[in-house]
């Protein structure tokens, strides 16, 4: 192998950048106040983004600023000036979109290396060049193209890296240039504010009444009746092209779009060289950074070492995940109707994620655990580490009429940890409202160590 690859994972807080850089990422991309699409869900300060670069450099890894808003005039000044702070911090890159500010800040920072945000919507090679112009060193591809546009690209401007995402949520509309939310919410998906309205329910009504007996009808769901019979959308410019679009007992999800996966096409988007491996993620839990993480990491090394790796066995632990049905989104072809996933709005999973370990007694054999999700004594349980996967069972369970919650950001081990029997009771369940909760578990555990369990098919909201 002749280029380096990088697998790179999202990190909207410093907790979930530590478990990422755990679980495999060789670089990081984090949101900067004010100036990026992820607004609502950055919890990033200017403070907590330079102990983040630190933090990365220490670890030898990479970390991108993504600074990727397209600003009306009046975010002009304030980015530059908050563009010339960040610089001083020495992130690796900085994610941008907006040609204006990419101008600006190749004029007045020429120094600064910018990757190109998959907002900028790249999907063909004159645009390469265009941008190659603008001395951007990476270009993150658009989601809309395939793997052989990708290689194409690569042929007419070889020396631009290319980069592209892989695994994570899919918008319905093109690039994500949806109003929908905007409309129903005031909430601007440009402005990465997005409520998902695409996925809620909607509720089909026949046309059969008057315009004043529709208004009324869909102005009040308790007047909603059940229908019957099947019911389909025709466009108006494709006559006898008859789309079906009907309603079961959980409603109707017409633009409700199923994940991207493409644990089975690393091998080839190498060969499109294709450098970087971007995973997208729109608040999840560590528990999801921890198993995208570990089988992406793997294919990843191999297809560097030019070895084979288990697809199959991969997309399993992916699908342990929350999801909502996996597809290549275009990187094969144009998935047409099967990129919508009309059954539900609610993610699915066949692992509920329990609980994230933070203490360790070594006298007692005892772990001190962050409660997520409910789980009970003689539950079989597997713990999860960047090394892997190991398999136990819950025999003790102890509450602890200490609360220390404030405590929970601890997850690296250190020694000397005591668990004070006094203060706790044994119980045969916990849940998540406590979080000073013990549990047996023989050996002391990775940094990092999360713990699951069984749970077929659940639906996580």
């Amino acid at each position: 192998m002749t280029k380096k690859l990088e697998l790179l994972m999202p990190a909207w807080d410093f907790e979930k950048l530590k478990f990422a850089y755990a679980y495999g990422a060789d670089a990081c991309y984090v949101w900067v106040p004010m100036f990026s699409l992820r607004a609502r869900t950055n919890a990033f300060t200017m403070e907590t983004i330079k102990e983040a670069v630190e933090y990365a450099h220490n670890l030898w890894k990479k970390i991108y600023f993504t600074a990727n808003i397209y600003a009306h005039n009046v975010k002009i000044k304030p980015f530059l000036a908050q563009f010339k702070k960040m610089l001083e911090m020495w992130p690796d890159a900085f994610i941008m979109a907006d040609p204006g500010l990419i101008y600006l800040v190749r004029k007045e920072f020429p120094e600064a290396e910018i990757h190109l945000s998959v907002q900028a919507n790249n999907t063909n090679w004159a645009q390469a060049l265009f941008w190659k112009e603008m001395w951007i060193k990476r270009i993150i591809l658009s989601r809309e193209i395939s793997i052989k546009e990708m290689k194409e690209i690569h042929e007419q401007v070889p020396d631009m890296e290319l980069e592209a995402f892989v695994h994570g949520a899919i918008c319905m509309a093109y690039s994500g240039r949806c109003l929908i939310s905007n409309y129903l919410s005031n909430r601007d998906p440009n402005q990465w504010t997005c409520s998902h309205s695409c996925r809620w329910e909607y509720k089909v009504f026949k046309d059969e009444r008057s315009e004043e007996e529709l208004e009324t009808v869909t102005g009040r769901p308790e007047d909603y009746e059940e229908l019957t019979g099947n019911f389909y959308l025709e466009e108006k410019e494709r006559p006898g092209e008859i789309m079906e679009i009907d309603e079961d007992s959980y409603g109707t999800y017409l633009m409700n779009s199923r994940d991207l996966c493409a644990i089975d096409y690393i091998e080839e988007l190498c060969e499109a060289w294709i450098i970087s491996f971007k995973v997208e993620w729109r608040n999840k839990t560590v528990n999801y950074i921890a198993s995208v993480g570990l089988a992406y990491r793997e294919a990843v090394d191999a297809v560097e070492r030019w070895e084979k790796y288990d697809a199959v066995k991969l997309s399993e632990e992916l699908f342990w995940i929350a999801n909502r049905w996996y597809i290549p989104g275009f990187l094969a072809w144009n998935t047409n109707a099967n990129a919508q996933f009309y059954e539900r709005n609610g993610s699915f999973g066949t692992k509920s994620f329990l609980w994230i370990l933070r203490e360790y007694d070594e006298v007692e054999k005892l772990v001190r655990v962050e409660v997520k999700n409910q789980f009970n004594i003689w539950d079989e349980i597997e713990v999860v580490s960047p090394s892997g996967i190991t398999k136990s069972k819950v025999e003790k369970i102890y509450k602890s009429r200490i609360n220390h919650g404030t405590k929970k950001a601890n997850t690296t081990f250190t020694d000397n940890v005591t668990f004070d029997k006094t203060l706790a009771e044994e119980v045969n369940s916990a849940h998540g409202g406590w979080y000073e909760v013990w549990i047996n578990l023989d050996n002391k555990p990775e940094d990092f160590s999360l713990i699951r369990k069984d749970a077929p098919m659940i639906e996580v909201d």
